[in-house]
């Protein structure tokens, strides 16, 4: 090497290679095993993408988009190639400042995971976060007496015969309001009522009352079911004018489910064991249908003699 006047050595000469720049690429594997370049993907994007793949139709894909909806609104429409612990606890804190339970946190958190485990198995996203089920207060169980019944259905019924039958079919089979609306005349056989489209995707048939068979012996036309004529909207409404006009309109447990908590209610008050409540109502677990445990009041009369021996 030699030495410049200034006594500097020489730059160095310009190397025959280019420059190599290290780039961090992540991938991940869709269903076929093939590796890909994940890209960054917003919420709305992956719930258009797979919402109809992951729900069936009905009023719980209804919620479910509802809630996926507002998840977006919160991130902002961020975009992702991976969602963060981070994103995931801002997102229950802003639930939680924005007055919700943990019981709603949880239900809105469900939905996420689910849609979230389908765009990671699809190579959408490469890695997810802890899911962890928000601890939630057992609340109280509201259910309606019999009088407070026959006055909500007489006013009901003042507005709409169609409405009336729906509250007695309801009550006495326990479904939910989607389920019987979505029944067909086919799913009605040998007194026996039989719901496809259940919240937890399992069949379940229930035996029929005298009353609500009653209810459903209507000319068929061409409706596709007993219920068919009703969208929730419509049956909301005519319920909440209903509600107002016997005084019960500032009990916000008072909503059309309150009738599934009734059937329950009268069934374990009657004295059907907790499990085959638990299949009537078509719970997945036995730990929602023991919510109504405490009404079996009568299961523990025995204890007191045993009590009073001592």
């Amino acid at each position: 090497m030699t030495i410049s006047a200034m006594g500097m050595a020489p730059p160095p000469p310009e190397t025959a290679f280019p420059v190599r720049f290290q780039y961090d690429l992540s991938y991940a594997s869709a269903d076929h095993g093939v590796k890909r370049l994940v890209k960054e993907h917003s919420l709305n994007n992956l719930t258009s993408q797979y919402i109809s793949i992951l729900w069936d139709e009905g009023s719980h894909k209804t919620n479910v988009r509802s809630f996926l909806g507002e998840l977006c609104e919160i991130l902002s429409g961020q975009r992702f190639s991976v969602f963060t612990q981070e994103m995931l606890d801002s997102v229950i804190g802003t639930l939680r400042e924005r007055g919700n339970s943990n019981a709603t946190i949880n239900r809105k958190m469900a939905a996420l995971s689910k849609l979230l485990r389908k765009a990671c198995k699809m190579g959408d996203i490469y890695n997810l976060p802890e899911f962890r089920r928000q601890k939630e207060r057992q609340g109280r169980i509201r259910f309606l007496e019999a009088e407070e019944e026959q006055r909500l259905f007489s006013a009901i019924r003042m507005r709409c015969e169609d409405s009336y039958r729906l509250c007695v079919f309801l009550v006495d089979t326990g479904c939910r309001l989607g389920e019987a609306i979505g029944l067909n005349w086919n799913d009605l056989q040998d007194s026996r009522s039989t719901f496809w489209l259940t919240k937890s995707g399992r069949s379940r048939t229930v035996p029929l009352t005298a009353r609500v068979k009653e209810v459903i012996q209507i000319p068929h036309g061409r409706l596709k079911g007993p219920f068919a004529m009703h969208t929730q909207v419509r049956f909301r409404a005519i319920w909440n004018e209903a509600k107002a006009e016997v005084g019960l309109g500032s009990d916000d447990q008072v909503v059309p489910h309150i009738l599934r908590h009734t059937c329950a209610s009268r069934l374990v008050r009657g004295g059907i064991d907790i499990r085959r409540v638990q299949i009537w109502l078509g719970h997945q677990t036995l730990s929602m249908t023991m919510r109504y445990a405490h009404l079996a009041t009568n299961d523990l009369d025995s204890c007191v003699a045993v009590l009073e021996r001592h």
